[in-house]
């Protein structure tokens, strides 16, 4: 079973920029892949996802032109570089990864009905 693990998360004023990276045990290069967060009091949320098997992203509304998610297969890391970063952004972030075979073209939905496996989370405070 892939295991997850989140790490980069920090205190940092608005306009800042944070890396957040998840390792993974195993790294499948046909599956999707997400960031997801969870504001304090708020429901978890989609933030961006990348289909491993190709290029496709989808992004948040809230964080278009200012996130990029990311992956290095060699090493079976995931990234989130966020940058701009705004007090509405804090929140525990987890790395999530799906459970089906997803064809190159997919554009992975930020659902989290498609996500089994998820990370422990890594938490990201922006003060204004």
């Amino acid at each position: 079973q892939v295991q997850l693990v989140e790490s980069g998360g920090d205190s940092v004023q608005a306009g800042g920029s944070l890396r957040l990276s998840c390792q993974a045990s195993v790294y499948y290069t046909d599956r999707c892949m997400a960031w997801f967060r969870q504001p304090p009091g708020k429901e978890r949320e989609a933030v961006a996802t990348i289909n491993t098997a190709g290029t496709m992203t989808y992004y948040a509304d809230s964080v278009k032109g200012r996130f990029t998610i990311s992956q290095d297969i060699a090493t079976n890391m995931l990234y989130l570089q966020m940058s701009s970063l705004k007090p509405e952004d804090t929140g525990l972030y987890y790395c999530a990864a799906g459970y089906a075979t997803v064809g190159r073209n997919y554009v992975c939905p930020g659902s989290s009905q498609i996500f089994r496996t998820w990370g422990q989370g890594t938490q990201v405070t922006v003060s204004s």
